[in-house]
């Protein structure tokens, strides 16, 4: 298969159809440990000359995406196609994009090191903020000018003028910024999406390892959007009475949002709410109400009794965790880390003024939390980078931090990935003061590294 090599990238270019069938269409390793002697940062499949494909036409790819990337630590992926394309390859692999789509391969040369302080003006949107957030550092570091569009209508408008960009960014994904998950955080609520009709079958498309994972990391407001659910049954009535019933157990509050009862029985409801389940009509009855968020648990999370310590399997990750808070806030800070105390016992903040903080979870091969607390100054740095402006506005930094974190996360999980750890990770969760934050972490025993970037101390702690 033709491979060329330019700025950092080494590209294939296959032809025709990519059915599972056509011979023509494969790659072998030895094409690609070729390619690698030549010094390229990327390995990229593109898709320009590519008529159709299907699943089993790029799976094969995928499977040496995944060799190429634990053996060589280089960004993998497709890139040349159009937005139809883009769309379908995010329908097959939505939950397991662990690989990367450039729309061209002049948009994949910019995350490479060729173009390392060779400064463009950049248009960026993705409707994944988490996405956006993650290009804008990584273009940033690489010396690029990023302007982050925050809605399709901000960037349609942008887009119109051309002339003010070198590049427009679109129908991209970094896929190893971490991963999709099905629910979406506002401030600190979880809001899960539901439809159709609820029976039995939702005890296995409910991802429970992540609801007690964000109930872990502090969590305690969990939303049901349920304005398309026609009825339930009395299996679903019976998860959700025990799901309720866990969480009870965390002081933790479960919703329903826009759920009507005109074909389930309302004594299903008198159950649910005898189990502590709540009901309102309107999503903005809840999000649009602060004392009743407060109330109910979205600006606090009350301690558990459980503490659970370390194991020996997550202390020999740790290198892990802090390379990805350090690579990620050096990107932010434009400066280098300076460790300055490192002790394993419970987190311990002597300066508590001015500082805000975030938490993110992850489960699998190994489970527990990342603290990171941050001083106002990186924090405002962080927004400035991720929205292209300074502001002071208290919710947006917290919102920008969020983003951050999951960036931190999403790279814990590569790197756990390359050594064939599996884990999944959480929302991240925020905290406007250290004393919302000592709500979840107090008496928790982790390792804690004090850090510093540019004269602003910075916590890192690692618990469970």
């Amino acid at each position: 298969m033709r491979a060329t090599v330019k700025d950092g990238l080494g590209v294939f270019h296959p032809q025709g159809f990519l059915d599972g069938v056509s011979g023509t269409a494969f790659l072998s390793i030895e094409d690609i440990e070729a390619t690698l002697k030549l010094n390229v940062d990327m390995v990229l499949v593109s898709l320009k000359k590519v008529i159709f494909f299907n699943r089993n036409g790029l799976d094969p790819f995928i499977k040496l995406f995944q060799k190429v990337r634990s053996n060589n630590h280089l960004i993998v992926g497709f890139c040349d196609y159009d937005h139809k394309k883009y769309d379908t390859i995010m329908k097959f692999y939505k939950d397991e994009l662990m690989f990367s789509l450039f729309k061209t391969h002049e948009i994949a040369a910019l995350f490479t090191t060729s173009f390392k302080n060779k400064s463009k003006n950049l248009l960026i949107y993705s409707d994944d903020k988490s996405q956006r957030a993650a290009m804008a550092i990584e273009l940033h570091d690489a010396g690029h000018n990023p302007i982050v569009a925050q809605t399709k209508k901000e960037f349609e408008e942008k887009a119109k003028n051309k002339e003010l960009y070198d590049l427009i960014i679109e129908d991209t994904f970094l896929g190893q910024m971490g991963q999709k998950v099905a629910t979406r955080v506002t401030g600190n609520a979880i809001i899960y999406t539901v439809s159709s009709f609820l029976d039995a079958e939702i005890g296995n498309t409910f991802n429970i390892a992540y609801h007690n994972n964000s109930l872990n990391v502090g969590f305690r407001l969990f939303i049901f959007d349920a304005y398309k659910v026609v009825s339930m049954n009395v299996h679903a009535l019976n998860f959700f009475s025990k799901l309720a019933s866990s969480a009870a157990e965390y002081n933790a509050t479960i919703c329903f949002v826009g759920m009507t009862f005109e074909k389930t029985p309302l004594t299903f409801k008198e159950t649910l709410e005898d189990s502590g389940i709540m009901f309102f009509d309107q999503m903005d009855d809840i999000l649009g109400d602060k004392e009743l968020l407060k109330e109910l648990g979205a600006s606090s999370a009350a301690a558990i009794k459980n503490k659970r310590v370390l194991n020996k399997k997550i202390v020999t990750e740790t290198s892990n965790f802090i390379e990805a808070t350090v690579a990620t806030i050096e990107m932010m800070t434009n400066s280098k880390a300076i460790k300055e105390a490192v002790k394993m016992n419970q987190i311990e903040i002597k300066e508590r003024e001015d500082k805000i903080a975030s938490s993110i979870g992850f489960y699998g091969d190994i489970d527990g939390m990342v603290i990171l607390v941050f001083p106002q100054g990186i924090a405002k740095t962080a927004c400035e980078l991720l929205i292209g402006e300074k502001t002071d506005d208290q919710e947006l930094i917290l919102d920008t931090l969020a983003e951050l974190v999951n960036i931190v996360g999403g790279k814990v999980k590569t790197l756990l990935s390359d050594e064939g750890i599996s884990v999944d990770i959480t929302l991240p969760r925020t905290y406007p003061n250290i004393e919302s934050l000592f709500d979840v972490a107090e008496g928790k025993k982790g390792i804690q590294v004090d850090l510093k970037f540019n004269d602003d101390k910075f916590l890192f702690f690692l618990t469970r």
